[in-house]
């Protein structure tokens, strides 16, 4: 099992017009309701690879938790360890989207800020992927307490300490995010991850490029997930044992695959789906 440690939100999606600069009020978007989050992302794109997946997280005692948990129900991943925080709200992204796909996305954290070391303490993990978008003592505690595999998506990029990298056995970024923490990701025996967007992605052991990776052609209609996807898949196939130059392909297409449909969650693919694309 893979035990996810991360965030929960309801993504309030406008899409359709082109992105704002600042200051700037564009109109004629059309506004959807996703569940959304990271973690959550992360979760559901791990359970729909094959993986049984459990969620640690928190949502808000409030209208909105429900909707944000419905896909996780519906796809099978265990919420046992998902709060309901009275006095929190859920987490809220308000994301923007291009009719070229491009998003800009602003996250209200709520109730995610508030999870803390002691909901992991009683927890087993074996399996572990984090994301931090809920408190980097919280991710700490999980990863120390981890039996297996630990795989860590550092994003957004922010500060964390020397500790934390030194349990992560996968870590996962963006480029922005890998010119953000430089040299710190790489270590003796350590996998990095870099995504690269269009260009696919590269994978490095040790300080080494080992592999690189070209997506599939899609036809992009929205990237919101596709790094949430990434990240869950390149986890999934190291953890049953794909080689390097496999995994990372396979991680690839799975992320390419999800920016054919709107939406996080519901973009999500099924492993024969991501078959198919590597066909």
């Amino acid at each position: 099992m893979i035990t996810v440690v991360g965030s929960v939100n309801l993504d309030l999606v406008a899409s359709g017009a082109p992105l704002p600069h600042p200051g700037e009020t564009v109109t004629g978007a059309r506004l959807a309701r996703y569940p959304g989050g990271k973690g959550a992302n992360q979760a559901l794109a791990a359970a729909r690879l094959g993986q049984n997946v459990r969620l640690i997280a928190a949502v808000g005692h409030d209208d909105m938790a429900e909707e944000a948990l419905k896909l996780l129900r519906a796809g099978g991943v265990d919420l046992s360890a998902t709060h309901s925080l009275n006095g929190e709200t859920t987490g809220v992204a308000l994301i923007a989207v291009a009719p070229d796909g491009e998003n800009l996305i602003v996250v209200c954290p709520g109730a995610n800020n508030a999870l803390a070391p002691a909901d992991v303490h009683s927890e087993a993990i074996g399996h572990m992927m984090g994301v931090l978008e809920v408190p980097v003592p919280v991710l700490l505690a999980a990863a120390q307490k981890a039996t297996g595999f630990v795989a860590l998506n550092l994003a957004p990029a922010l500060p964390v300490p020397d500790a934390l990298l030194a349990e992560a056995d996968l870590i996962v970024v963006n480029e922005t995010e890998a010119a953000f923490y430089g040299a710190a990701l790489h270590a003796p025996g350590r996998r990095v991850a870099i995504s690269l967007g269009g260009d696919g992605a590269e994978l490095w052991l040790s300080g080494e490029r080992i592999a690189s990776a070209r997506p599939p052609a899609v036809q992009v209609v929205d990237t919101v997930g596709a790094g949430d996807t990434f990240f869950a898949a390149l986890t999934t196939a190291l953890i049953e044992g794909q080689s390097d130059a496999a995994a990372l392909s396979f991680a690839v297409a799975a992320g390419a695959a999800a920016c054919t449909r709107p939406g996080a969650q519901p973009s999500l693919p099924t492993r024969r789906q991501v078959e198919a694309l590597l066909d």
